[in-house]
């Protein structure tokens, strides 16, 4: 589906596509659609944003509903988003979900003035109310395959993780990530970055920081680099194709976006979050009448998270694949737990 950009003159709205205003075939759902609001870095950043936008899409598609998703700008503020998710619940979008940990402010405050909307948000399950969904995930487990894969892969030993932000949600991608490679290799000497202090800093806004830490760590002699580090992962994979050396991505299945084309050769896989089955879900739910609410958290048993291997250069490690199909069913089968910091 094509969804045509236009600019919002509202101050603090960002950029917006739209769609028309439809009620669903069931007959339970009449609204304007589904209004989706970006986090940092925005559409585009081939990762957890875009992960957002295949949910809409496939709503849209499926539900034959319409749907308004709006950019986030630079340096906003809370209000910003305040103001970006009550115009929309004005209009009359129906499910609001805000992508990401940062609108857990907005959300909090809007959902409580708009009773009979459903809202979402990714990443953050501090809000307890009746018309919201906190969609949030077991990161930590996906990036345990992470650690596997790049410890198994690596020939020198050393490998490299960055993290966009400082912060307790990014700390569980490190934690899943270190302990899954120290599975295979106790001794494996790790790398460790974070881009940013917060992420008004831009760590998840910043190829270029990407880049740079990357650099700085195949310098140090990692050959295996796993960032997560939204947008700025972007950085990170230039780097490793550039160095002929492995880079893992993240949140979406990196190796199959069509702006890391030319760097497809060297991304080994991706630790997945399916932000848009979460999307798509919710949407589902209240286009037949029954939102789901609460805490909704996905993991490898319910494909929440996984561990993409498109790559057919992935594929052909048969030892690496195994190890990491292997990894993914202890952690189900609960032989292994997780740790997140």
């Amino acid at each position: 589906m094509t969804v045509a950009v236009v600019a919002l003159a509202a101050a603090g709205c960002g950029k917006s596509s739209s769609g028309s205003s439809t009620t669903s075939e069931n007959g339970k759902y009449s609204g304007k659609g589904i209004g989706l609001a970006y986090d940092i870095g925005g559409k585009g950043d081939q990762s957890f944003n875009d992960a957002a936008y295949t949910g809409f899409q496939k709503a849209e598609t499926e539900f034959k509903i319409g749907g308004r998703d709006v950019e986030p700008n630079d340096n906003e503020t809370d209000a910003d988003k305040v103001q970006r998710l009550e115009q929309l619940a004005k209009s009359g979008y129906n499910p609001i979900i805000g992508v990401g940990f940062v609108y857990a402010p907005a959300v909090k405050e809007v959902s409580a003035k708009y009773p009979k909307i459903t809202f979402g948000i990714i990443d953050d399950n501090s809000i307890t109310s009746k018309n919201v969904a906190d969609m949030v995930f077991h990161e930590e487990q996906s990036s345990y395959l992470a650690g596997v894969a790049a410890a198994k892969t690596t020939k020198k030993n050393h490998i490299g993780f960055i993290g966009g932000v400082d912060i307790p949600l990014i700390h569980k991608f490190e934690a899943g990530f270190i302990q899954g490679a120290q599975s295979v290799n106790p001794k494996i000497k790790i790398e460790k970055q974070y881009l940013t202090q917060t992420p008004q800093e831009g760590g998840f806004s910043s190829p270029d920081k990407g880049e740079n830490a990357a650099n700085g760590q195949i310098d140090s002699g990692a050959d295996v680099i796993y960032a997560a580090a939204g947008l700025s992962g972007q950085g990170v994979i230039k780097a490793a194709a550039e160095h002929k050396i492995w880079a893992i991505g993240v949140d979406s299945d990196q190796y199959k976006q069509d702006a890391l084309a030319k760097y497809k050769d060297y991304i080994l896989g991706s630790a997945l979050k399916n932000v848009g089955g979460a999307v798509y879900d919710l949407v589902k739910s209240v286009t037949e009448g029954k939102p789901l609410s609460g805490e909704v958290r996905g993991d490898l048993k319910s494909g929440g998270v996984g561990f993409a291997d498109s790559n057919p250069k992935y594929q052909a490690m048969k030892d690496v694949v195994t190890a990491v199909d292997k990894a993914k069913q202890d952690i189900i089968d609960g032989k292994v737990t997780v740790k997140t910091q």
